[in-house]
């Protein structure tokens, strides 16, 4: 009979289930599910997530474009022709100065030496226009300094200003790819420190750029290291933490340590209104965290996946110490002759291209994947945008920000009482009727319209939440953290577009949300092909996970199921 399998089983991808293999949550019973080893490993992991929220949204402000116009140099000017010489339009039925040209100054130059004045004595409208040829001049009612007035990002290099955004988000492609085939191969532990140590090492040394080209590599390389370690630091604390206080962590507190340093992120900005000190700040919050993490071990499952027995028995054992409970003699009796097998046979190693082997498997891979996508391009779509929602961009970045903790909550409530497909469908619903609604709001609702981008980034981030533990329900460990990685990275794809999206809406002010309304709804429809399964027996091999039935898409299969226990959560 195979054995009893909790959320996180810990198989080693094998053909059969091993009989004399007993369940790991059961062994380990005797230390409870929240004593001092519990404790430290809860709230340290949700820690760790905190620099992930400062990081992550700085090119909010890193990146805003001040407002500007073309720099008028000292030259004999009366005060009248100096406030003309810079022409008007409108943007958005709003009058503002241009940015990218003025009228001629030799030409204004001999008017106001006539002793003429604009509007009275000559016509605007006739005069011929000149780009920036001496620069810009920013204002500085809301920043110091961001990277554009640093590189003068504008006009002909405006491109750039959007495009270093995405050259991050890139970078977190790239991380998320890599870092979760790696973490199945070499640890969970190891990918945290590394990717923590890449992310906010690389923010310190942004500082020193002396140009665009070096700050947009830095930031690619900073990028690497931003969502995987988010990853590594979830896929370890389920693997660690049991009962419902896994749950608690997977859904609740690793999200709330995220949202926590994302809402400290404008509070930071206030007062550090210069972009390298902002950086300076955030990377050193980064770097003081990681002697936290000698505090966490290693993933016991993962430990167990590779047959490591002595090193996870080492493990528990100085938990139970933590906890001051007594350990048993022998802890995992079954496991060594397990590992003694897996010595004399190496276990194989799986990859990315394990998610698609089997029909049912590659069909789940591609439905997640489009719904990660969905929910990750507008979640950086509404967060990146808050810069444009009211006059001032800390108090709508920490709105946003804010929104997230009861889009939290109520994702660990659904996670708890719903099931996993419905309540999966109806927060992309949410999130895609709430956008598609806000063309519909009258100018003089600008509050309205607010609101509604609120209430569809809590159902956005309510999904995002969600899609991470419903992904890891899915599959077993060899593949669940190259699974959770390669959904985030196709989702990136989405984050990698967003910073574009905004910057298409200078000219459609709806191109987001009508863009991210109709993926939301798609996403809906393809997310009712999805297995369920909450308080369903979980395929405990990847050999196993083959007869999983996505709905309507898979054929009978009338071959001898697999006896398996509920889960556990």
């Amino acid at each position: 009979m195979c054995l009893k399998r909790s959320l996180y089983d810990f198989d080693g991808g094998g053909d059969s289930c091993d009989s004399n293999m007993n369940d790991y949550d059961k062994i380990t019973a005797f230390l409870g599910q929240w004593g001092r080893f519990q404790q430290i490993v809860f709230f340290l992991l949700c820690a760790s997530s905190v620099p992930n929220g400062f990081a992550a949204f700085s090119v909010v402000f890193l990146t805003d474009i001040p407002n500007h116009h073309c720099l008028v140099p000292e030259v004999n000017l009366t005060q009248d022709w100096r406030n003309a010489i810079i022409p008007i339009e409108v943007v958005h039925g709003k009058q503002r100065l241009k940015r990218c040209s003025r009228y001629r100054l030799d030409v204004v130059r001999n008017l106001s030496a006539q002793g003429l004045f604009p509007d009275r004595d000559v016509n605007l409208t006739d005069l011929e226009h000149e780009s920036c040829v001496n620069g810009w001049s920013y204002s500085r009612d809301i920043y110091q300094s961001t990277i554009v007035s640093e590189f003068d990002l504008v006009c002909s290099d405006q491109w750039k200003q959007p495009f270093t955004s995405t050259v991050y988000f890139l970078g977190v492609l790239i991380g998320s790819f890599i870092s979760g085939q790696l973490s199945d191969r070499f640890g969970r532990k190891p990918v945290v420190f590394a990717t923590m140590a890449v992310q906010n090492f690389f923010l310190f040394v942004l500082i020193f750029s002396p140009s665009w080209t070096v700050f947009s590599i830095l930031l690619f390389t900073s990028g690497l290291g931003q969502i995987s370690n988010y990853v590594a630091a979830f896929v370890l604390g389920t693997e660690i933490l049991t009962g419902n206080v896994r749950v608690m962590f997977s859904s609740l507190g690793v999200c709330l340590g995220y949202a926590v340093g994302y809402m400290t992120l404008p509070l930071l900005a206030y007062f550090l209104r210069d972009w390298k000190s902002l950086l300076l700040a955030i990377s050193l919050s980064g770097l003081l965290y990681l002697p936290l993490l000698w505090f966490i071990p290693e993933s016991p499952l993962w430990l167990l996946s590779q047959g490591r027995v002595k090193e996870t028995e080492t493990i528990v054992r100085k938990a139970a110490k933590m906890n001051k409970v007594e350990a048993p003699q022998v802890i995992f009796d079954d496991y060594s002759v397990h590992a003694d097998e897996t010595k004399a046979h190496p276990r194989q190693h799986h990859n990315v291209f394990d998610l698609l082997r089997t029909k049912n498997i590659r069909n789940m891979t591609v439905i997640l994947c489009l719904v990660w996508f969905t929910l990750n391009t507008g979640y950086f779509v509404l967060s990146l945008n808050t810069s444009r929602l009211h006059a001032n961009p800390y108090l709508s970045c920490f709105i946003s920000a804010a929104v997230e903790v009861p889009a939290y909550i109520s994702n660990w409530l659904a996670l708890r009482y719903l099931p996993r497909r419905l309540s999966a469908i109806c927060v992309l619903l949410l999130g895609g009727v709430s956008l598609y609604f806000i063309q519909l709001v009258p100018e003089s609702l600008s509050d309205l319209s607010v609101g509604l981008e609120m209430l569809g980034k809590f159902g956005i981030s309510t999904g995002m939440a969600l899609m991470y533990l419903y992904t890891a329900e899915l599959y077993p460990t060899v593949l669940r953290s190259t699974a959770t990685g390669t959904c985030s990275t196709v989702s990136r794809l989405g984050s990698c577009i967003a910073p574009s999206l905004i910057h298409l809406s200078e000219n459609f002010k709806y191109l987001p949300y009508i863009t991210v309304g109709t993926l939301a709804v798609i996403s809906a429809f393809a997310a009712f092909f999805l297995p369920e399964t909450f308080g369903q027996p979980l395929p405990p091999t990847i050999q196993q996970m083959q007869s999983m039935k996505v709905p309507f898409i898979t054929r009978k299969d009338h071959s001898k199921p697999v006896v398996l226990f509920e889960s556990q959560l």
